[in-house]
C-alpha cells in the first residue's frame, strides 16, 4: 500500500545512464513517489523551472555539465528542493562542494532507491556538518582516479598512462587488480 502523503512529492533523476535512470525512476515510482527521469543538465533545469521537484537526485558527471553546476541552479530555482548527488567517482572535496551548494547528501555508485530515500531521509534530518561521509581509503582513490582517466581516454591504455605520467605496463598491472574495497 502507498503511503498518501508521499504520492505528491516529486524525484527528479538527473542521470545519464539511461538504464540505471530507468531502473531508479521505476523503483521510486514503486515506492509512492511522483519520478520523472532526464539524461542530461540542461532538460534538469528546464523541468525545475516548469515545475520544481521536492527532491532531485543528480549525477556528478553529465553529458553536457557538471552535476554541482545543475545543484547550483536547481537550488537557485527553489532553495527547497533536496538534492542528493552520486558518482562512479567519489571524493571528499566533491562531497564538500555538493553539500557546499546545498544537497543534503552525496553517495556512490553503485547504489539503489532505497539507499537514495535513506539519503534524503538522513540528510534531511541532519544538519548538513553532522552529515557522515565515508571516507575512502587512498588506495580506493587511486583506483578510481585512474579508471576515471581511463574512461577520459576511451579505454586507451596508452593514452591514459602518459596522461598519468606513468608507464604502460605500470599501469597494466594496476588495471590488472580487482577493484580496492571501500
Amino acid at each position: 500500500m502507498k503511503d498518501a502523503s508521499r504520492i505528491l512529492q516529486t524525484v527528479l533523476v538527473v542521470e545519464d545512464d539511461e538504464s540505471f535512470r530507468t531502473m531508479l525512476v521505476s523503483a521510486l515510482e514503486r515506492r509512492g513517489y511522483d519520478a520523472r527521469g532526464v539524461g542530461d543538465g540542461d532538460g534538469a533545469i528546464a523541468i525545475a523551472r516548469q515545475d520544481s521537484p521536492e527532491m532531485a537526485v543528480v549525477d556528478l558527471r553529465l553529458p553536457d555539465m557538471s552535476g554541482l553546476d545543475v545543484v547550483r541552479e536547481l537550488k537557485a530555482i527553489d532553495p527547497a528542493t533536496a538534492v542528493v548527488v552520486l558518482t562512479g567517482y567519489g571524493s571528499i572535496a566533491t562531497a564538500l562542494e555538493a553539500i557546499r551548494l546545498g544537497a543534503v547528501h552525496y553517495l556512490t555508485k553503485p547504489t539503489d532507491a532505497d539507499r537514495v530515500l535513506e539519503a534524503f531521509e538522513h540528510g534531511l534530518a541532519a544538519r548538513p556538518r553532522e552529515l557522515a561521509l565515508d571516507t575512502p581509503s587512498l588506495a580506493r582513490v587511486e583506483w578510481e582516479h585512474i579508471q576515471r582517466v581511463l574512461a577520459d581516454c576511451g579505454g586507451n591504455i596508452s593514452e591514459a598512462a602518459r596522461t598519468l605520467s606513468m608507464h604502460r605496463r605500470s599501469l597494466q598491472r594496476k588495471l590488472a587488480k580487482f577493484p580496492v574495497p571501500r
